[in-house]
């Protein structure tokens, strides 16, 4: 198609920041192993540590806090592997605590991870969501005990965008000795976030959700906190990450941090603007359809939209062939044909959980952008309606 390319898919991967790009043909000259003594080493050691610093005082975190992963994904298994171990060497013993509580709307890395461990025998505690996302704080106190290990509560729902009230949810986790983890990969750089103020335990986020490269992420463990390392075999990251520091992907990391400084306030409210005239101009255009998700305390460029009598692929491949980028959910499960998890958590119908796209907007978007998708996103729903042998117009 000579149409160009409206990419509306941002919550699974971002493109990378033109200032982020300068920042990695820069390091791509740092190529001594930051684990090494001689001056090549030491040059690329004191990048890393400049960059550490500066990523977590974005958090309002210290940087012996930090730690540099490899994804989100691996953060995230890592807290859940370390609030869990029972070695006997392990400094992150629990004692008599065997339990988690997490939430049915988690990632799938989340959720994998949390299904691992109760086929081990631990006790896994899944917090239902009402139908904007949002869990029910009176469940989750009810759940809680001196059994409790781990409450993992996502920041903001990559799917549909619902922020928690992560503050709260930390809070009466401490209540009852329990530590707080929040897979913080949507929300991180997207809207504020200070885990002193929140009294957040563990923070899991990636740089290529913020327009940095892939294959970089950080975690960061409160102080004081014992860490059971989820790679061994190395001294990097002060122990607790085993593997020669990715000293490109960190730097990049940096500068995506200190672009998100500069421009997040103002993109939110940009991005706010643009999801309401597209969410607005939808549903005046279009008949039978629904927004999913909290439609006031969300991501400011996220926007869930479900059309009944629609497969969600069908208006994707669609959607594909005038050159506009969306997505059906979560970019790690869009090899699976079942209905979000996430929508179906919300009350929704299969039928409309079929029938959904997840739109998000990014820096990059603009206002003839959202236009050009007003324009054919009707014609579109219209083609797939006429041919399907279940929707029958109001």
């Amino acid at each position: 198609m000579s149409h160009k390319i409206i990419y509306l898919d941002n919550n699974a991967t971002t493109p990378i920041h033109p200032e982020v790009k300068k920042a990695i043909i820069k390091a791509m000259s740092l190529y001594g192993n930051a684990s090494s003594l001689h001056e090549l080493g030491r040059t690329s050691r004191a990048a890393i540590e400049a960059s550490r610093a500066n990523i977590s005082g974005f958090l309002g975190a210290s940087p012996e806090e930090l730690i540099f992963v490899g994804t989100g994904s691996e953060a995230n298994n890592g807290v859940l592997n370390n609030i869990t171990c029972h070695g006997s060497c392990c400094s992150a013993k629990q004692g008599k605590r065997d339990e988690i509580i997490t939430t049915v709307i988690e990632h799938p890395c989340v959720l994998e991870a949390s299904k691992c461990l109760a086929s081990k025998g631990l006790k896994v505690h899944f917090l239902k969501v009402d139908d904007r996302g949002k869990i029910d704080l009176n469940q989750l106190q009810k759940l809680l005990s001196e059994h409790t290990a781990l409450v993992s509560v996502m920041s903001a729902n990559n799917e549909i965008g619902t922020i928690q009230e992560i503050g709260e949810i930390a809070r009466l986790a401490h209540k009852y000795g329990a530590y707080f983890h929040t897979d913080a990969v949507q929300a991180v750089g997207k809207i504020p976030l200070d885990v002193r103020k929140l009294e957040i335990d563990f923070l899991s986020f990636s740089a290529h959700k913020i327009y940095g490269p892939k294959g970089v992420g950080s975690l960061y463990i409160r102080k004081g906190i014992p860490y059971c390392p989820f790679i061994r075999g190395g001294h990097q990251e002060m122990g607790r990450r085993a593997g020669t520091e990715n000293t490109i992907g960190i730097l990049a990391l940096s500068r995506a941090i200190d672009m998100r400084r500069e421009e997040m306030d103002e993109e939110a409210i940009r991005l706010l603007s643009l999801k309401k005239a597209l969410k607005y101009g939808l549903a005046e255009k279009i008949p039978d359809i629904r927004f999913n998700g909290d439609q006031d305390d969300t991501l400011p460029g996220t926007l869930n939209v479900s059309f009944m009598g629609a497969e969600g692929e069908s208006i994707l491949l669609y959607l594909d062939l005038e050159g506009i980028c969306v997505s059906t959910g979560s970019a790690c499960a869009s090899g699976s044909l079942d209905p979000s998890h996430v929508l179906l958590a919300l009350g929704l119908t299969h039928e409309w959980a079929h029938g959904s796209v997840r739109i998000s907007l990014g820096r990059q978007t603009t206002e003839s952008e959202i236009h050009r998708v007003l324009k054919v996103f009707p014609g579109i729903i219209e083609k797939i309606r006429r041919m399907s042998t279940t929707y029958k117009k109001k």
